[in-house]
């Protein structure tokens, strides 16, 4: 077998390649220790806390700011603790902003629930939480995020499944969704899993599709009984009252009419008794002043007069003078008449 030749052997290496060659293990010792200087400090965001790992196991948590750590024995696996997280259930967003984008599609299963009267509801809910204990969420629970919403869509359908129909779409709206909340607590302390359910928010509640427009039928039903009642709700409080206000107002009149009337009896009983004690002492003049009394009261009232004497006599010439002056009273009027109608 024939020999190769080094085409190189015994040629010159130029300097400055030796120079390089001398140079590449300080190079290389450089650039390992500026990899090993920035992966030592990392940065934790205020709203955020750093999970410290050493060969997989816990071994401290780290605030917000610059931190360090051992390079390529340490992790840190960063917990947002101050930032509302949620989930959610029987609809994804697709963009946020003025104009939200919504996509139903492909997630019915999750929204789908039997009610306790063994009717169909759609349901649409969000749970918005906070990270409470950053080590219970990494360490006690595997994958917790989807731990959680196990236990949300279990939570609702227990909920739902103990009411009607009409409760989840109507009335009972609130209620359902302080009771998914209470259930869905007690859940994560029970499973320590370090989360802290603020708020559960029902986002839409409808009756599945093809019954759809009976159940709006129903629902507009029960709103115009619910219309009519209050208002007639409305016209008995107006009316009622009023009645019972005039019907006081004549009790009261009644009752007024009748002292009145009492009094009055009582006040002519007294005076008819004084009256008679004194007409017991003096009949005449007694007498007497009744008929001055009576006549006094009543004279006033006529309209014609004719005063005689006892005999009848002189009768004539009275009556005559009244005619004439009625006479003279139509002429006058007759006279004021005609110069009216000559100034027109």
């Amino acid at each position: 077998m024939a020999e190769v030749n080094n085409p190189f052997e015994g040629a010159e290496v130029p300097p400055q390649i030796k120079s390089l060659l001398g140079n590449i293990k300080t190079i290389v010792l450089v650039v390992i220790a500026a990899v090993l200087l920035f992966s030592s400090f990392y940065t934790v965001d205020p709203e955020e806390v750093g999970v410290v790992q050493r060969f997989g196991q816990y071994s401290r948590t780290a605030e917000s700011g610059l931190n360090f750590k051992i390079p390529f024995l340490d992790v840190v696996r960063i917990v947002p603790v101050e930032r509302q997280l949620k989930q959610e259930f029987g609809y994804r967003t697709i963009s946020s902003g003025v104009q939200s984008q919504y996509q139903k599609a492909g997630y019915e299963d999750e929204s789908l629930m039997l009610t306790g009267d063994l009717n169909l509801a759609d349901v649409e809910w969000v749970v918005q939480y906070r990270i409470a204990d950053p080590y219970n969420y990494l360490f006690k629970v595997r994958n917790p995020d989807q731990t959680l919403r196990d236990m949300s869509e279990a939570a609702m359908r227990q909920v739902v499944g103990n009411r009607t129909v009409n409760e989840v779409l109507t009335t009972g709206r609130a209620s359902v969704a302080s009771r998914v909340q209470e259930i869905l607590q007690e859940l994560n302390i029970e499973y320590e899993t370090g989360v802290n359910i603020e708020q559960v928010v029902l986002q839409d509640i409808n009756p599945p599709n093809p019954v759809k427009p009976s159940f709006n039928a129903v629902n507009e039903a029960q709103q115009q009984r619910e219309t009519l009642i209050n208002q007639a709700e409305s016209d008995y409080n107006r009316v009622i009252p009023r009645a019972r206000g005039e019907a006081q107002q004549t009790i009261q009149q009644a009752e007024g009419y009748s002292t009145n009337r009492i009094n009055t009896a009582a006040g002519e009983v007294a005076a008819f008794v004084d009256l008679h004690a004194e007409y017991v002492k003096a009949p005449d003049i007694t007498k007497r002043r009744i008929y001055y009394e009576t006549m006094q009261e009543l004279l006033p009232k006529l309209s014609n007069k004719v005063i005689t004497d006892q005999d009848g006599t002189g009768v004539l010439p009275l009556l005559q003078m009244q005619m004439e002056g009625v006479q003279r009273a139509n002429q006058s009027s007759n006279t004021g008449s005609n110069s009216n109608s000559n100034n027109q």
